[in-house]
């Protein structure tokens, strides 16, 4: 078996996950290619003294790979997934942060659930993502243009509202007056969208959620649309530019630059344990069913 091994180094919560993970690897004869960047942090915190083949870029990660290991919370998934693309490898994720209802696998049960995933005791999870187009051209949002979890945008250098004339499949929809507006998949439905009042979407529902940020107009409802819907925006506001973001990456636009975001022909294989299912992450983290109140 040969895993690749993506994370983030959090002082105290992720240095006996890193090793269990290693020890329990290295006991099963599996092959581990670690990223070039946090192999280097293993070495400099001395957690990892040994050498390791290691790789850089997603034109490293091939169907030679049985899967990769994200060790950190779901912001490190959502990275992961730039360096997976269309690659294929499934992503597993080993949750050392906080929440992590994508980072499921907790330091708690890692031998039991590494054994799962030896003994090939698990399904895969395909979760669609978004892409993003833009006229005229950005590089930065050329670069890396989709997004697992949401694409949003919000006011920059601002405390006024902007307006995002927003159309699905050239027919106009509305002219949201707010502070953004987020585009989230079902995989983001739990994210940054939930938290604006968007609804919670399961992984394998075919839509996507258009929420608006702090709206101006409080009739302006969360919508759900098909995801092969095209969505585009057009914003405009008070200052020169404003931000996109593409889950965790962030650049700044021109007003009235045109966005076109669609499902992308791709998607992500996210790794699920029999005991680890999305309906048992949303009663965990979310504590449906229990009296809170003392």
């Amino acid at each position: 078996m040969k895993v690749a091994i993506y994370g983030k180094y959090y002082l105290n919560s992720t240095e006996p996950i890193i090793k269990d993970i290693f020890v329990f690897f290295i006991n099963n004869n599996v092959e581990m290619i670690i990223e070039a960047e946090f192999l280097k942090i293993l070495h400099e915190k001395k957690i990892i003294k040994k050498e390791y083949k290691t790789f850089s870029s997603h034109t490293e990660l091939n169907n030679s790979f049985d899967m990769l290991i994200s060790i950190g919370g779901d912001g490190t998934i959502l990275r992961a997934a730039a360096l997976v693309r269309d690659s294929g490898v499934p992503i597993l994720g080993i949750n050392a942060g906080r929440l992590g209802f994508l980072a499921t696998v907790q330091k708690e049960n890692i031998d039991e659930f590494m054994q799962f995933i030896i003994d090939k005791k698990y399904t895969i999870s395909k979760r669609t993502l978004l892409s993003l187009t833009s006229t005229p051209t950005n590089e930065a949002i050329e670069e890396i243009n989709f997004g697992m979890n949401e694409i949003s945008v919000s006011r920059k250098d601002t405390t006024s509202m902007i307006t995002i004339e927003t159309y699905l499949n050239d027919e106009f929809l509305n002219s949201y007056w707010a502070d953004g507006l987020i585009i989230a998949t079902p995989t983001g439905s739990t994210g940054y969208s939930m938290s604006c009042g968007g609804p919670i979407l399961t992984p394998d529902v075919r839509s996507f959620v258009i929420t608006p940020i702090a709206p101006h107009n409080l009739n302006a409802r969360p919508l759900v649309v098909p995801d092969e819907t095209e969505i585009r925006l057009k914003v405009s506001g008070r200052e020169e530019n404003y931000l996109v973001s593409l889950d965790s990456r962030i650049t700044s636009v021109k007003n009235e630059t045109i966005l076109v975001i669609k499902k992308t022909p791709f998607q992500i294989n996210m790794v699920e344990i029999p005991k680890e299912t999305f309906l048992k992450t949303l009663r965990t983290k979310l504590f449906w069913g229990e009296d809170r109140r003392n």
